[in-house]
């Protein structure tokens, strides 16, 4: 019998590229990858779903599930797990010191059903008593036009948000002074160029995100891999076969972390970031599967719903199934 052909879009990262390239081959499935960035990628799963199997946005995928309207089901794999903490920039002059002073203030995103943005404001809810609503929203692109919502959004009527009309991004807006803060799934342009207006919340983040994990035990899960529901109907092995083989090329892309002679040439202090890793996290910091990812998709779960993103709370057990491991 032949294998199944799928097709699968996702991103060259090192836990996928095995099987990019095809050093690991899912048992019984012919997989033909499509390499396409998330942005690419992500509007035409969730609008055509166009590919047997994708890449996904992790919030899109449990508001949809809340919703009643997920044509998907998620294999428990994270390819992209990333602490937000880094992602908000303050402009110097807008009185923000604390997370608390975004209170009032004026907050630019370019997605905000994005996953990145949901997790930071379920973060500066839970741990510093600051919510959505507290802050007015503009939703636009940081230096191009504004960017199409991933879903559908009916938000609450207490939010405050506005979306930018075209000749407006978020970048200029900023630095003319008419938004106080960003939260930036991408690295601002003028962050990148060291203009002195635009600085972290958190400048030592990384001392933050350490201290919330130990707190909270999450490690935000930003995409997640699933299979159109048809797929899994039709071939309900197929979520097994391609969990193990993306476990495979997970390990092979960790096992190449101790690769010695490689990494002292190159990057000689990754050996340290993967023992700090280990002292935070344990040895197994890139777990995939239910159990250990289950505060980072229980928080998801309850984020959504708390900001008007699902009519209801979604179980960690719904977003990734048991038994498909």
């Amino acid at each position: 019998m032949s294998d199944l052909p799928l097709t699968l879009a996702c991103w060259d990262y090192d836990r996928t590229r095995p099987l990019v390239d095809g050093l690991v081959k899912p048992n019984g499935v012919a997989l033909d990858v499509k390499l396409l960035r998330p942005r690419q990628m992500f509007p035409r799963m969730l609008e055509d779903k166009e590919f047997h199997a994708s890449e996904l946005s992790l919030a899109s995928l449990v508001s949809l599930i809340g919703r009643g309207q997920c044509p998907f089901v998620a294999i428990p794999v994270a390819v992209s797990k990333f602490f937000r903490h880094s992602c908000i920039y303050v402009r110097r002059g807008a009185g923000i010191h604390t997370p608390q002073d975004l209170k009032g203030k004026r907050v630019g995103t370019t997605q905000y059903s994005s996953t990145a943005v949901v997790f930071i404001k379920g973060m500066l809810k839970d741990e510093y008593g600051v919510e959505a609503h507290d802050m007015h929203w503009f939703v636009g692109g940081l230096t191009k036009p504004t960017e199409t919502p991933l879903i559908p959004l009916d938000l609450p009527p207490e939010l405050k948000i506005e979306f930018l009309p075209d000749g407006r991004t978020l970048e200029a807006m900023f630095l003319a002074g008419e938004l106080d803060a960003l939260a930036s799934i991408y690295l601002p342009q003028i962050f990148i160029e060291g203009h002195p207006d635009i600085v972290r919340l958190f400048p030592d983040y990384k001392e933050v995100e350490k201290a919330y994990y130990r707190k909270t035990g999450i490690f935000p899960i930003m995409h997640t891999i699933v299979l159109r529901e048809d797929v899994f109907r039709d071939h309900p092995w197929a979520a097994n076969s391609l969990f193990r083989a993306f476990c495979q090329a997970r390990d092979i892309a960790v096992e190449g972390l101790f690769d010695t002679d490689a990494l002292r040439l190159a990057l000689p202090w990754l050996i340290d970031h993967v023992e700090e890793a280990w002292s935070v996290f344990g040895k197994d910091y890139w777990a995939y599967g239910l159990e250990a990812n289950r505060p980072a998709l229980a928080a998801v779960g309850r984020y959504v719903y708390e900001q008007g993103l699902s009519p209801r709370p979604v179980a960690a057990e719904e977003i990734w199934r048991p038994g498909l491991e």
